[in-house]
């Protein structure tokens, strides 16, 4: 079974989240902002891994620590269901059109963290989510996970859109990259 159960508590935030892999695509739990919420409904949605997260965070300073914290924990998650990364398809990519946006993610789970993010923002928030913590999530999602993502917005005009657009495009990009596969480490080294 691919899943584990991840606690991570900060001065900042108290984070309990649970990946499986091999679900359904349920979302459960909330981080207390209703954008972000939406966002990780439509990752689980959309890449049909089940993902439940109970967290609290200190909202009273803005939505920062708990979207971040919460792509560190994700990622910790991935990083330990995936172990030492053999027998998984290892690369996805995904292009996701949403009305007049159209936005690109492609994913290595190569072990090497890096993100490149190429999308501008028209508005400072959707709700209570800050758009620009769009890339502190992914970032933290990759570099927790130790994986390489590349996302970008090709085109768009509503921000909403344009971040739903990304979380989708992830969410099929890693459920590509997390096929189960035969012959371990998909390497012409033989390790990552």
């Amino acid at each position: 079974m691919r899943a584990c159960t991840i606690r991570r508590t900060t001065r900042e935030t108290d984070i309990e989240l649970s990946l499986d892999l091999d679900g359904t695509g349920r979302f459960s739990g909330s981080s207390g902002i209703g954008f972000f919420d939406h966002m990780l409904e439509a990752f689980a949605v959309h890449s049909g891994f089940d993902l439940t997260l109970n967290m609290t965070g200190d909202l009273q300073v803005d939505c920062h620590h708990s979207i971040e914290d919460a792509g560190i924990v994700l990622g910790q998650a991935f990083s330990k269901v995936l172990g030492d990364k053999s027998s998984i398809a290892r690369y996805g990519s995904f292009f996701i059109p949403m009305d007049e946006t159209l936005a690109f993610c492609a994913v290595d789970i190569s072990g090497r963290p890096f993100l490149v993010f190429d999308c501008a923002f028209t508005n400072q928030s959707v709700g209570a989510f800050d758009c620009c913590m769009t890339g502190e999530f992914f970032r933290a999602l990759a570099f927790g996970a130790g994986m390489t993502l590349h996302l970008r917005v090709l085109y768009g005009e509503n921000d909403h859109h344009r971040i739903e657009a990304l979380f989708k495009a992830a969410a099929h990009a890693l459920k590509e990259a997390v096929v189960p596969r035969d012959g371990g480490v998909l390497s012409s080294k033989g390790v990552l």
